[in-house]
């Protein structure tokens, strides 16, 4: 299984996705970080949405990782996409009660046939970061 025959077009998180009449996608909640009151936080629900061009038969996963990239945080069961010359995809994983734990940038990690293909930031903070970065922030511009 090779890689070269694949592409990644896009991957989007978000709250939910739905199929609908016809085929289509709704996605619902796009988001590229998460703001929390207090961590640790436990995430009900949420989706990476993946969209491959290309052609083959290939097997593709998602992993979330620590800031550090040294803990898996939550793996997607691989699913294998069968794609016809020129053609696409859309490969939703949901993942259900996830635990962040720390603030930070933790990563999507999105792999095709065992291959690490993209990275993905995902920032998580929580109310008391924020409030100290606004304050760091108001500070710059004062001095500025």
């Amino acid at each position: 299984m090779k890689t070269e025959t694949l592409k990644l077009s896009y991957t989007l998180l978000c709250d939910d996705v739905r199929l609908e009449m016809g085929n289509k996608l709704s996605i619902m909640g796009v988001f590229q970080s998460i703001m929390v009151e207090r961590l640790p936080v436990s995430l009900i629900k949420f989706a990476v949405v993946n969209h491959w061009q290309g052609e083959g038969s290939h097997q593709t996963e998602v992993r979330i990782v620590s800031p550090d990239k040294t803990k898996v945080i939550v793996t997607s069961q691989p699913t294998q996409i069968e794609l016809v010359t020129g053609g696409f995809t859309d490969n939703v994983s949901f993942f259900v009660n996830v635990v962040f734990s720390t603030s930070g940038t933790y990563w999507v990690q999105t792999f095709a046939n065992t291959v690490l293909l993209e990275e993905l930031p995902l920032l998580i903070t929580d109310a008391g970061n924020v409030a100290n970065m606004q304050t760091a922030e108001e500070v710059s511009e004062t001095v500025n």
